[in-house]
């Protein structure tokens, strides 16, 4: 009696799972494409935007729920008939020059722009001068190099 119950179960405990991890996959799945052109221009657009979590993704790549949002917010954009340079625009304007994969040089990005030459240089003159106070100790002021045993051949 028993076993007959749990045979006319089974297969609604299978399809209600079906159906669970159905809805659980097509909360996070991608908007089908409308329009081909439209998803051409996303694209291109969401490639020059950074992921605000990621930070080393554009939107096109990651798969954050706020590059998702992006996304559709472009797409929305595109839609109305914004051109490419509006929505890099708004965006700019919501999210600062940060949301640019490359922002513009102007006096508000000179640091981000200078910061790995700024880098460079302090790490050669830490160096440089890590070197040259070497340079000025006595020799017995380092450790001999150990002996290395002789090879016989």
């Amino acid at each position: 009696m028993i076993a007959t119950r749990l045979r006319r179960v089974r297969p609604v405990v299978w399809i209600a799972t079906l159906l669970m991890a159905s809805a659980f996959t097509a909360s996070g799945a991608a908007t089908p494409p409308d329009d081909v052109a439209v998803e051409l221009r996303l694209r291109q657009v969401a490639s020059e935007l950074r992921c605000l979590v990621c930070q080393n993704q554009t939107i096109a790549d990651s798969q954050s729920g706020l590059a998702q949002d992006l996304r559709e917010e472009a797409r929305g954009l595109i839609r109305r008939g914004a051109s490419d340079d509006e929505v890099r625009h708004y965006m700019t304007e919501r999210y600062g020059d940060f949301v640019l994969y490359r922002p513009p040089l102007k006096p508000s990005t000179w640091l981000l722009w200078a910061a790995p030459v700024l880098l460079a240089a302090a790490g050669a003159l830490l160096l440089m001068r890590t070197l040259h106070r070497r340079a000025l100790l006595p020799a017995d002021a380092f450790e001999p190099d150990p002996e290395l045993p002789e090879s016989s051949s």
